[in-house]
């Protein structure tokens, strides 16, 4: 009986090594898995100007961190190359998640969904993205399909 399980160890412990010689496949990921698109970007108006204007009528909230014109005080800056280059190559989504998650610094998470669309409308307005007709979706998955380009393709 030993000597059965020791062929079946041999044999099923054997086959890895062997696979090892096979050459390598490019990964593939199923249409389920795979990630979508990002076909849109910051300069294909993703937010309109109203909105914007929602968020800069808050926006004293963001000042005492991040200075009167957002160039950053005790906080990083929110305008300007550097911020667009610390954001540049992610998703709209990703800096959605911060607002929302981690601001106001004093208060981090007490920001409803529609008030960090609308400073995030204010800070890409800031930053000389265009507004477009539509306003900046609070849904998670619609704001990752959005690339923040630092410059314009």
């Amino acid at each position: 009986m030993k000597f059965g399980i020791v062929i079946v160890a041999v044999l099923v412990l054997g086959i890895g090594p062997l696979r090892a010689w096979e050459p390598a496949r490019p990964a593939q990921l199923s249409p389920a898995t795979s990630s979508p698109q990002l076909s849109r970007s910051v300069w294909d108006g993703v937010y309109t100007a109203q909105q914007a204007r929602r968020g800069a009528l808050r926006s004293g909230l963001c000042v005492p961190c991040h200075g009167a014109d957002f160039e950053g005080d005790s906080a990083a800056a929110l305008t300007g190359p550097v911020f667009t280059a610390k954001w540049n190559g992610k998703t709209i989504g990703d800096l959605f998640e911060l607002i929302n998650k981690d601001m106001p610094n004093d208060d981090p998470g007490s920001l409803s969904r529609q008030q960090s669309a609308d400073y995030l409308a204010y800070i890409l307005l800031a930053n000389q993205f265009p507004a477009g007709k539509s306003e900046l979706t609070i849904d998670i998955e619609m704001l990752k399909q959005i690339r923040f380009e630092a410059s314009k393709p």
